[in-house]
């Protein structure tokens, strides 16, 4: 039998794209239990780099490290994570997804039992980076197990659901993450994540999901572009991570990293372009649409980040503790929730822009609330600010791909 053969599908489960999975007819409970899976692995992976983010000043302490030196715990999460999908797309178009969903979830969870054994700041880097690679497969995974929740009709409300649903995980991290640092100090909250992790491959094991056809993909000079694409960004990545820390002119590194990262990265992008099976469709990626959408994108998560490091860092910078902020972590989680829920509920083909025009709206009447904070600002002074960013980041995260569709 030839595995990449394409298989004779009816006209409702034919796959959508390459790599994705068929979308045969589903009863009720089981479409329950596609959604409740696809919510479990979205989180789970979502929560990966949330636990560290929201505790790294309690890691700090716990690894002995300066400001700088915590910064590559994220930072080398975000190098490896960003390219990762460059592979994972052909891995599944050539593997199949039974072997992406086994064989990265049991990676995911082995990488998270590793957690367990770091004592210093540069096996922890490391271990950061190996979940970052592993963790990138869990955001589409669950992405395809919301698809097969919803009727076709209702395709693009799983999208949303599916791209929108790890967006709830850092608000999630900040709320229960200090009973977890109770429980077993910073190695409890890598305890947690391996439950997390061993309960996605149970039911993943459990629920699998429609075959999709298989197509053979790789080329050997995918391999030497993926080394040169993905050392580049993951040196971009340093940079932007570190270089609000660490002064460039004393940190000579920053300018050598940078120099390089814009050599390597036209390097690939040169490659790829004469490619006749490109990874990345350059001629797409450099029309004026895509290229509008990815100036908006940029542009609104920077105004997302208002809310993770903005109002909370002013919040600690007070001295406000993880108990005092409890109740405003409430309300970002309430106002992110009812968020994702109402672009769910609300997204039409028809009308894209407008969404887009009252989230931002939103999001700016929140950071004009919140520019009028002071030392004697409170955690409850912040509550209907906040909501509108939580509101606004989530109501906007699964309408990206719908924006280029309306820029056309």
């Amino acid at each position: 039998m030839d595995h990449y053969a394409p298989r004779n599908w009816q006209p409702h489960e034919k796959p959508s794209l390459p790599g994705s999975p068929s979308t045969p007819l589903h009863s009720n409970p089981k479409r329950l239990a596609y959604a409740l899976v696809g919510l479990l692995v979205a989180l789970t992976g979502g929560l990966g780099n949330s636990l560290v983010v929201a505790n790294l000043t309690y890691l700090q302490g716990a690894l002995g490290a300066t400001t700088a030196e915590m910064a590559w715990l994220p930072a080398a999460y975000v190098m490896t994570n960003v390219s990762m999908n460059l592979l994972l797309v052909k891995f599944r178009q050539q593997f199949g997804l039974r072997a992406f969903t086994e064989v990265f979830l049991v990676l995911y969870a082995l990488v998270t039992f590793g957690h367990l054994f770091v004592n210093d700041l540069n096996s922890a880097v490391a271990v950061r980076a190996a979940h970052g690679m592993v963790g990138a497969a869990l955001s589409s995974l669950g992405l395809y197990y919301m698809v097969q929740a919803f009727p076709a009709k209702w395709r693009m409300k799983a999208l949303v659901l599916g791209l929108g649903t790890s967006q709830l995980a850092l608000p999630l991290a900040r709320l229960f993450s200090e009973d977890l640092l109770q429980i077993a100090e910073w190695r409890g909250l890598y305890l947690f994540e391996l439950g997390m992790a061993l309960l996605s491959l149970g039911c993943v094991l459990m629920l699998k999901l429609p075959p999709g056809d298989r197509f053979k993909t790789f080329e050997k000079l995918d391999f030497l572009t993926f080394a040169i694409l993905a050392t580049g960004v993951a040196l971009l990545c340093a940079v932007l991570s570190l270089g609000r820390i660490d002064w460039w002119l004393e940190a000579n590194w920053i300018g050598v990293a940078l120099a390089a990262s814009i050599a390597l990265i036209l390097t690939g992008l040169a490659i790829e372009h004469n490619r006749s099976n490109p990874m990345l469709m350059t001629r797409w990626l450099g029309s004026g649409v895509m290229i509008r959408l990815a100036l908006a994108v940029v542009l609104i998560r920077m105004v997302t980040s208002e809310q993770s490091t903005g109002a909370v860092g002013f919040m600690q910078t007070l001295n406000m503790s993880s108990e005092q902020l409890h109740s405003l972590y409430v309300v970002m989680l309430i106002g992110s929730v009812a968020g994702l829920a109402t672009s769910a509920l609300t997204i039409n083909p028809k009308h894209l822009l407008m969404p887009l025009i009252i989230s931002l709206a939103l999001m700016a009447t929140g950071s004009v609330m919140d520019s009028f904070s002071n030392n004697l600002t409170r955690p409850e002074n912040l509550y209907l600010s906040q909501f509108l960013l939580a509101f606004g980041s989530t109501f906007f995260s699964g309408r990206p791909w719908s924006w280029a569709r309306a820029m056309y």
